[in-house]
């Protein structure tokens, strides 16, 4: 994801000086550190240009990006419920008909050599339930189907994210959840959860105040559980509030919570993640239990992958520099239109099924991309093995996408909650049949994309077996040291990577895999 701040991210004091110390309640034995490279500690970051209103505006850039001044595109609000399906569309006819990929070397060669500071990529990540599931949340109030938090106007949202320091860009509807690509990263909303990510020096945690007053306005009143996680900072001297150092996240969020836990996972001289959790006061039972629909959903049932990856090859990073786009106000929506053309040439739309996945992608100037998805899925789509095919019911997913391309401190994330197998992917798979595709199959189709020389992978999955991890780490493994039996559509090489870093975590009701690899 790409965007230039409009803020001045003065509301304590601007950018404090000093590291983020990670500290926590646990840890976890590397098992495989003889190779770790220090290099790990390269750049998660991004720069780019915001689109936030239809008439141009000038305002002060943000500590850590380009120049002094810069004007936004202009852009007009997106169309909402019932609507946002509809301008996919659109946009995807535009990519069709659209010359979008003359990409200009030069180009990506002076945005890498700028001598601009740089922009901190690695995305802080807020979660909060309010139910254990969306079956739990009160029926009344509804609205045409709609539930809980999906009641909100999304004016209510976005003077949230007037606090947090972003702005709305496009909005998609689904069937169980709306998903908003924001100008630092992206907004998933759920009747019973919320999830906010923001990159930057955005003050991710100062809406919370705001969502818990919002939720308690659709009669949602309790915290069931609250999740905040984070790569470790490339540069924290540039953070401000609370996010200035861990110590002080930790600190702001057991103010909200009685019950939360830290937890530092990785090297703390390396690349390392960090987990706050809280755990539900009344634990509930896991059996099933009838939902809205009258399907049947375990309590068990969430699921997080996350694949953080820097160093992108230049051939990786080459078509998200998007030199050839322009700012023009009679054309709002070609920044969507190109997002979704480059997704259709590098892969982005195939990663899962595309009769399952309604796409928005975003790309920005001069350089970066963002993109959510919404995935539809069930038992006929997901293998036998996977947790959610043994119950019959189907649902929403949601992946998320965001680049940075520059030569030096180039990154690309991929976030995604549909429940994958781990099994070894069949031969209709790997001929396209229409099937979700299983988690080591996914890791490999993302990875190819992206080329990164080094990569961090974590998964997160609630679980009544205690297997789920080491699963996990096996596709992990499978996925990324295995020689390659093929090459990718380009003709490249697949590339083969060896791990630094395994660790495995058993927290209340969940199952935490995190393991760093890097090239051979």
């Amino acid at each position: 994801m790409r965007c230039f701040s409009l803020w001045e991210s003065e509301a304590f004091g601007g950018n404090a000086e000093g590291g983020a110390s990670a500290v926590g309640d646990g840890g976890g034995d590397d098992e495989d550190d003889a190779n770790r490279s220090d290099e790990n500690r390269a750049g998660l970051v991004f720069i780019g240009l915001g689109v936030v209103s239809r008439t141009r505006v000038t305002g002060r850039i943000g500590p850590g990006t380009r120049g002094a001044r810069v004007k936004s595109l202009a852009r007009g609000k997106r169309t909402m419920a019932g609507e946002g399906k509809s301008e996919i569309d659109r946009n995807r006819n535009r990519a069709r008909h659209s010359n979008l990929f003359d990409y200009r070397p030069s180009s990506m060669s002076s945005i890498s050599e700028s001598s601009a500071p740089p922009f901190e990529g690695p995305e802080k990540l807020l979660e909060i339930w309010f139910a254990p599931m969306a079956a739990h949340v009160p029926s009344e109030p509804s609205v045409d189907g709609r539930t809980g938090l999906r009641l909100v106007d999304r004016k209510a949202w976005e003077e949230m994210l007037d606090i947090v320091q972003c702005k709305v860009l496009s909005v998609v509807n689904g069937k169980e959840m709306d998903a908003y690509l924001l100008s630092e990263s992206s907004l998933f909303v759920s009747p019973h959860k919320l999830i906010l990510k923001t990159c930057g020096t955005t003050l991710n945690l100062l809406g919370l105040p705001r969502i818990l007053e919002i939720a308690a306005g659709v009669n949602l009143p309790t915290v069931h559980r609250c999740f905040y996680s984070r790569k470790s900072f490339m540069f924290p001297e540039r953070q401000s509030g609370p996010h200035r150092d861990w110590k002080e996240e930790v600190g702001f969020l057991d103010k909200y919570f009685d019950n939360g836990a830290a937890y530092t996972v990785g090297k703390m001289n390396g690349d390392h993640w960090l987990l706050y959790l809280t755990n539900p006061e009344d634990q509930l039972p896991s059996s099933p239990t009838p939902s809205q629909n009258g399907h049947s959903l375990s309590v068990h049932s969430d699921y997080t992958i996350e694949i953080l990856m820097s160093g992108l090859s230049p051939a990786a990073r080459n078509p998200f520099f998007n030199a050839e786009l322009s700012e023009d106000p009679e054309n709002p929506g070609l920044p969507l239109a190109h997002g979704q053309a480059v997704s259709q040439k590098l892969g982005i739309s195939d990663i899962f099924p595309s009769h399952l996945t309604t796409l928005d992608a975003y790309s920005f100037v001069p350089c970066g991309y963002s993109s959510n998805a919404l995935i539809k899925w069930g038992e006929e789509s997901l293998d036998s093995d996977c947790p959610a095919a043994k119950s019959p019911h189907s649902g929403e997913g949601y992946y998320t996408i965001h680049v940075t391309p520059e030569e030096g401190w180039s990154y690309a994330s991929f976030e995604c909650n549909v429940p994958l197998s781990v099994s070894e992917p069949t031969a209709g798979e790997a001929d396209g049949d229409g099937k979700i595709p299983t988690l080591k199959e996914l890791i490999k189709r993302v990875v190819n994309i992206f080329q990164p020389s080094r990569l961090s992978l974590t998964l997160f999955i609630s679980a009544e077996g205690n297997d789920s991890a080491e699963l996990a780490q096996r596709a992990f493994k499978s996925a990324l040291e295995q020689s390659p039996a093929n090459s990718d559509a380009e003709g490249a090489a697949v590339q083969k990577y060896k791990r630094t870093d395994k660790i495995n975590y058993e927290f209340g009701g969940y199952d935490l895999a995190f393991a760093s690899f890097e090239l051979k």
